[in-house]
């Protein structure tokens, strides 16, 4: 069963974790949509507002085609190399007075985002005669190559057109061509949040997708371990409660084996004294059959049906049953009240007690000791016994429900299964408490304080 639950719950576990990855692939796959979507609105807003430079300044434009071409001619002339042509188209006079042109008309033209671009020289190719092509200048785009603009670096821009441009022309009776290729490059600021803001309706409802997700697991798994342990519970109470039918049952038996001998007949107190042992077991016999027919072992309050006890004779019909039940254990009691009137349920404690001495027995007593006296206008009633003890950091968990320490001759003598959390639910009915003083090796001594 346990492993069972181990590997449904292992399953779901894993099933939430492709479930979770599948919603934040969707969510992931929808973001680099929105940031195509935004890059393309942003391309044609720019293709809108400029095609080239001549709707900006055609006097600027007529420079920069004369630079083109007075570089080119002397390169044709052999006056400066590829390297001088790269350097004077780099460094043109008209850079920042057409980088603040620009950035002028993107202002006005798209009020809503600022953006932060560049434009990189790619390519300055020659032609001679059309046949005989002589690349000047032919690189990827790096923002050391930017012909204008105000950004720094290309890593978060993205490219937004190509200028291709050509020029013809004539120099000592050759006819040449230049192509050159120049790309756009744009940043928006704070593209991210645009981005963000855009989808906050899938955001949203993704989170909520997997909040919920997780919500229906833990719930899924918390009713799965709860479930776990109803039935770990019910397991052991049908198991158990073998066990505590057998007590009466076995002291039944002795009891009746006893009445055989002839010299108890004989004796009227000792056969009175059997007599009432197999009356109060028989009681007990059948307050246990009605106590499972009832679950009266259930989470709800318990039920008490309480009477006036005299409560040392009480403890005292307890200690000799047990002794019936475990003739090896050396039980005794030290009294240090008489007659002392308490409203009890008399099968609850019954079963509490026993429950007490049963552990004691459970955790290698041979020598119990039931004590009883006044503290602070309490009943106290105290089983010490020489057992093995329980460790300081175990003895705040002894109450709690399903716990059980792991260690000693725990399986040989079995109690109703819910052990000394029983025993402190029906202290408690009683307006009582119970308090554990133990050291390991050492024994253990239980005290319950019941009300006077």
């Amino acid at each position: 069963m346990k492993h069972k639950i181990n590997l449904l719950i292992a399953f779901s576990v894993v099933a939430l974790i492709v479930l979770t990855t599948v919603q934040c692939y969707l969510v992931k796959t929808s973001y680099d949509y929105k940031v195509a979507e935004f890059h393309a609105q942003i391309k044609n807003e720019i293709a809108q507002i400029t095609n080239n430079y001549s709707d900006i300044d055609s006097v600027l434009v007529s420079k920069k085609e004369a630079l083109y071409k007075d570089l080119s001619e002397k390169y044709i002339q052999g006056k400066n190399n590829k390297i001088d042509v790269k350097k004077g188209i780099l460094g043109n006079e008209y850079q920042n007075i057409l980088t603040q042109r620009i950035k002028l008309k993107f202002e006005r033209d798209l009020p809503n985002f600022k953006i932060d671009f560049a434009i990189v020289l790619n390519k300055f190719i020659l032609y001679k005669n059309a046949k005989k092509a002589d690349t000047i200048f032919s690189e990827k785009p790096f923002i050391q190559n930017k012909l204008y603009g105000n950004l720094a670096s290309l890593n978060h821009a993205f490219l937004v057109r190509n200028y291709v441009g050509t020029t013809n022309g004539t120099f000592e009776n050759q006819d040449y061509n230049l192509l050159t290729e120049d790309s756009m490059y744009v940043s928006v600021i704070d593209w991210e949040m645009i981005i963000l803001r855009r989808m906050t309706l899938i955001l949203i409802l993704s989170l909520f997708s997997i909040a919920t997700l997780i919500g229906l697991f833990v719930i899924a798994i918390k009713a799965l371990i709860k479930q776990k342990k109803v039935s770990d519970v019910k397991t052991d109470f049908i198991n158990n409660i073998t066990h505590e039918l057998k007590t009466p049952l076995a002291t039944l038996g002795i009891s009746t084996k006893i009445l055989e001998q002839k010299n108890i007949r004989d004796n009227d107190e000792n056969f009175n004294s059997i007599i009432n042992t197999i009356s109060r077991q028989n009681n007990r016999l059948q307050n246990l059959i009605d106590q499972v027919m009832a679950n009266s072992l259930a989470e709800n309050d318990l039920e008490l049906q309480k009477e006036k006890i005299e409560t040392e004779d009480f403890l005292l019909s307890i200690v000799n049953d047990f002794k019936i039940t475990f003739p090896k254990i050396d039980i005794k009691t030290d009294f240090q009240t008489e007659q002392t009137i308490l409203i009890l349920d008399k099968f609850h404690l019954t079963t509490a007690f026993l429950n007490v001495l049963e552990n004691a027995v459970k955790y290698g007593s041979n020598k119990i000791t039931v004590k009883t006296r006044i503290v602070e206008n309490q009943f106290a009633i105290s089983f010490e016994d020489d057992g093995i003890g329980i460790e300081k950091n175990k003895q705040s968990l002894l109450f709690e429900k399903f716990y059980r320490v792991q260690q000693g001759n725990l399986h040989n003598t079995k109690g109703l299964g819910l052990g000394l959390y029983y025993v402190n639910q029906i202290v408690k009915a009683h307006h009582g408490s119970v308090n554990v003083v133990s050291d390991l090796g050492k024994g253990t001594q239980f005290t319950i304080l019941l009300k006077v």
